[in-house]
């Protein structure tokens, strides 16, 4: 499939998901990070028409990821008259947090916490405009190897790219006219002070795991199985205790 005609079927997607909704949404809510997923999906969510509510939610973010953020939501705003430019610095309420919990430090949780309190803020801002919280994971990180924070940037309403992967989405960014800074930027989930790229994190390439992800035979198949079987309790449905025989 063609980046336009990807563009076009995600889109239709959207819509058609939102018409059928019991109570049809007010907005479309999406985080933009200054990557190139949250780049696209924000994107065709401004195609579909729908308010889209675009927030930028920094907490101790480097300059260039904040300064990628910020750069693409004024793109959208000249772009598209149906988009909210939401910036909402999320250091204090960190802040805050970090020091009530001060007797539980963990550098991981950490990460992964500020992942939980941008969802957070996503569903706040959502349920104060009759919204839906869009998500932008793909379907190598997220869906392939899990990697993503579990109720975090995994809590979302509807995951619009959660078929495509890593190359998809870059093309579909070019298709898109996203800002080259953004497509070419090195991926990286923006939840560490070092800056660390997800390459770094994963020990490997999107590019290498979409290889291995289509082929048993690449020499990194194992490892790409790894990583995935590390992360299946995000992937999987939470374990339920069920008793049998009982109605």
């Amino acid at each position: 499939m063609q980046p336009k005609e990807r563009v076009d079927y995600i889109k239709t997607w959207i819509v058609n998901y939102c018409n059928l909704m019991e109570k049809k949404p007010s907005c479309l809510v999406v985080g933009v990070s200054g990557g190139i997923d949250s780049a696209v999906v924000s994107t065709i969510s401004a195609l579909t028409g729908f308010r889209v509510k675009a927030l930028s939610m920094p907490i101790r973010q480097l300059k260039f990821q904040d300064d990628l953020s910020r750069k693409h939501i004024k793109w959208l705003l000249k772009n598209f008259s149906n988009v909210d430019e939401v910036i909402l610095n999320l250091d204090e309420t960190f802040d805050s947090f970090e020091k009530t919990l001060d007797n539980f430090k963990s550098e991981h949780a950490s990460a992964n916490s500020r992942a939980r309190l941008r969802m957070t803020t996503l569903y706040q801002v959502a349920g104060s405009c009759n919204g839906i919280v869009v998500g932008t994971g793909n379907k190598v990180e997220d869906f392939g190897v899990g990697f993503y924070t579990k109720y975090g940037d995994g809590g979302v309403d509807i995951s619009p790219i959660a078929d495509c992967t890593k190359t998809d989405v870059w093309d579909m960014g070019k298709y898109l006219g996203i800002a080259e800074e953004i497509i070419k930027a090195e991926p990286t989930d923006g939840l560490w002070v070092d800056g660390r790229t997800d390459e770094k994190q994963l020990g490997m390439s999107y590019q290498e795991l979409e290889k291995a992800m289509r082929d048993p035979e690449d020499k990194n198949y194992k490892k790409y199985l790894e990583i995935r079987k590390k992360n299946l309790h995000k992937i999987n449905p939470i374990p339920v205790c069920t008793f049998k025989n009982e109605k």
